[in-house]
């Protein structure tokens, strides 16, 4: 097994839960093709996956079967990282530590792919980009609003392949609204309502913060699971997977979803930055988010388009069922409501069922992006298509604006109805300064950004 030293653990220890799989990624034929304006790439992408079990897992096969070859894993659990590195761990060097993993194999990796805790997001990217190496990483791009805006700037500056892990910003479900919209099929468009049904049976929040002690299990490294996060004591309701839940690791079910669901008007609608936002919840203490929360951005009008009212909502909570929706039909724990002054559309059809088959398909408005997968691996090839490189749709100067508009919602849940005013050139409420405090972190010393 092509080992990295400093991993001291068994095989025996290589256990836990095989790696999902997911769907398979197919390389674009357009990217491929060797046809005119076409430039067909050839050589390998050499990936390091960070964050091995659940979700990394799935990224790392995908980028595979998109076309790179997986050369380093690393995961500060073995347990969580087992199914991985039994798959890839004659082939693949295995680390515990990213920055021992990009120091060694910094002539040997091409691109990076980060699936870890909300909290260590930045601190690798950041690290990798520098480095010169492509980038995926999951949503949410970062914990924080300044983090957020740092990954954007870092990307401009370093020139590499981005790209955040929305992959239904590539499915092209957001541009066939967005095609709806601009087709005029309910008019036009001043308000959207998204929910989820997150955290309820998914983590749990609204918790203290334990008080009795544990030991670790002798798989995991908890001083590097903490990373950048200030210490404290191992307990099991950390994690894996409910450190979503936790304010100082994770960013609760609007980080979680939210990338995913306002990806679609973002795309549908042309948004960016908003001007304000509003949040009521049940009782925050500020150590681990809500059970629910309701919260309103305000974003401003662009062009033809006249500003627009968004609301969020989450742990079960909706806004109050479409009108037009017949009778016992369904519309899900987890949706979209765009409501236009000639009527509205539930997760991207028109509603009701005789207005949509009236109106039809629309005309193809949006362009659609590739695989979303195959196209971050091909930009770090560096392949074109028409005489152009290839540009990940979800690249770090899309998402990671994306991604701060989500997060200033969490920041307004520690002042509850309260319009919190948005300046996003200066990174300011500028209605309540003592606010920006909630848009940076605190890092342990070593582990500075």
């Amino acid at each position: 097994m092509a080992q990295e030293r400093s991993y001291v653990i068994s095989r025996r220890q290589f256990i836990g839960a095989a790696a999902a799989a997911g769907t398979i990624a197919i390389v674009p034929s357009h990217v491929i093709a060797a046809k005119p304006g076409s430039t067909p790439p050839s050589d390998t992408v050499n990936i390091a996956q960070i964050g091995c079990g659940g979700k990394g897992g799935g990224d790392c096969m995908l980028a595979e079967k998109a076309g790179g070859k997986v050369v380093a894993l690393c995961d500060v659990d073995a347990r969580r990282g087992g199914g991985l590195f039994r798959r890839y761990g004659k082939t693949a060097r295995i680390f515990k530590d990213f920055r021992r993993l990009l120091e060694k194999m910094k002539s040997d990796v091409d691109g990076v792919i980060v699936s870890t805790p909300d909290h260590m997001h930045a601190r690798i990217t950041l690290q990798a980009m520098r480095m010169g190496k492509g980038v995926y990483t999951q949503k949410p791009l970062t914990r924080t609003v300044q983090e957020a805006r740092r990954i954007t700037q870092a990307a401009a500056k370093y020139k590499v392949a981005t790209q955040m892990g929305i992959q239904g910003h590539s499915s092209g479900r957001h541009q066939s609204t967005g095609d709806f919209i601009g087709a005029g099929a309910i008019g036009t468009v001043r308000e959207v309502h998204i929910w989820t049904d997150r955290p309820v049976k998914w983590w749990p929040q609204g918790m203290g913060a334990p008080t009795e002690k544990q030991t670790p299990p002798d798989t995991l490294d908890w001083d590097l699971w903490l990373g950048v996060a200030p210490h404290r004591p191992y307990h099991k309701s950390y994690l894996p997977f409910i450190w979503r839940g936790w304010v100082g690791f994770g960013t609760g079910a609007l980080g979680d979803i939210g990338c995913h669901a306002l990806d679609s008007p973002f795309v549908a609608l042309g948004l960016g930055a908003p001007t304000s936002v509003k949040a009521r919840s049940s009782e925050f203490n500020r150590i681990s988010f809500p059970n629910w929360s309701i919260i309103e951005y305000k974003f401003p009008a662009a062009g033809a388009r006249p500003a627009i009212k968004l609301v969020w909502y989450d742990g079960g909570k909706r806004p109050p069922r479409p009108a037009e929706l017949e009778k016992g039909r369904s519309w899900g724990n987890n949706g979209k409501l765009y409501i236009g002054d000639k009527g509205k559309m539930l997760n991207g059809q028109i509603i009701p069922e005789p207005k949509r088959r009236e109106f039809g398909k629309p005309p193809v408005i949006l362009p659609r992006p590739g695989d979303h997968y195959a196209d971050w691996i091909n930009a770090c090839k560096g392949a074109a298509q028409d005489g152009k490189p290839v540009v990940p749709g979800a690249n770090f100067a899309y998402s990671g604006p994306l991604t701060e508009a989500v997060l200033i919602g969490n920041a307004a849940l520690y002042y509850p109805g309260q319009e919190l005013k948005w300046d996003s050139k200066k990174m300011t409420f500028t209605n309540k300064p003592e606010a920006d405090a909630l848009l940076t972190s605190e890092y342990r010393q070593g582990w500075k950004l």
